[in-house]
């Protein structure tokens, strides 16, 4: 029964954080450009006890997929990335733009909206069959974390899941994601 209780109560006081989290996410009309809602999440990271709850309760998440590394995406996503890992002591790899990474690389190229883009990571970052929870900090159409997804695979890694602070719902992400498993903590 006190069990029980302590879940409860540790799932109510996750909300409450997630609430905060939300409220704090600062809207920053037409940046990068014209039309754009940019969702800043300065005021979270400036803010210990959110951003303690925020690495919290992604760790929380990603650990139910028991994952052998983190894999996060730049540049927010090792804002979150590297608490995530350590917290759940876990290796840490970074994907980068290209010519970011000082090792031999693997490139993953990908089409985006108007273009295309490429990821890398380092040749030796995934062991064959390793398990990679990807972590960055937005989850908009899912473009950038789906190439991620098949950088990984690409190198013989398994996706345990992909986690996300924020997700965009509007924008459908997940149906990018559809093979992989999604976590967020908060929506918008």
């Amino acid at each position: 029964m006190g069990g029980q209780f302590a879940r409860r109560a540790r799932a109510a006081a996750s909300g409450v954080i997630a609430d905060d989290i939300r409220a704090a996410v600062r809207d920053v009309p037409n940046f990068p450009k014209p039309g754009i809602v940019f969702k800043d999440i300065t005021p979270v990271l400036a803010n210990p006890r959110l951003f303690r709850g925020a690495v919290s309760l992604m760790a929380r998440a990603i650990a139910r997929y028991q994952p052998d590394e983190i894999v996060a995406i730049e540049s927010r996503g090792f804002l979150l990335g590297a608490p995530v890992a350590d917290a759940l002591g876990l290796p840490l790899q970074l994907v980068r733009k290209p010519g970011k990474l000082p090792y031999k690389t693997a490139g993953y190229d990908y089409q985006l909206e108007y273009g295309s883009d490429r990821l890398e990571i380092h040749i030796d970052a995934i062991a064959r069959g390793q398990r990679v929870a990807i972590v960055d900090d937005l989850l908009a159409t899912g473009g950038t974390a789906a190439a991620t997804a098949k950088l990984v695979e690409q190198q013989g890694g398994e996706v345990a899941c992909c986690a996300f602070l924020i997700e965009l719902a509007f924008l459908d992400g997940r149906h990018s994601l559809a093979r992989w498993p999604v976590e967020r903590v908060v929506e918008f």
